[in-house]
């Protein structure tokens, strides 16, 4: 049981930083004028957990704070999130 909370734990940090890097490797894609990443690959990788990665990269990056609809897209992800953790804990 705990060996398997461990495993979660460690999985979720580290997809969370693979998120954060995407991120960032599509700020520096974007300043450089080359081609981005898309939207959907980062909401995805918000989808199956990274979405605390995600949102820590937009402030740390200053990247995609303004972009509708992936703002709405983004934390209607986490608010989904939110309520299935609080659902699940109750």
């Amino acid at each position: 049981m705990i060996a398997a909370l461990i495993a979660t734990l460690l999985l979720l940090a580290a997809l969370n930083l693979s998120t954060m890097m995407r991120f960032r490797q599509d700020k520096e894609r974007a300043i450089a004028g080359e081609r981005r990443i898309p939207e959907a690959h980062l909401l995805g990788l918000a989808l199956i957990g990274g979405s605390p990665g995600a949102l820590a990269a937009r402030r740390l990056f200053r990247h995609k704070t303004r972009k509708q609809p992936f703002s709405t897209w983004l934390f209607l992800i986490v608010a989904v999130q939110a309520g299935v953790l609080i659902g699940l804990a109750a």
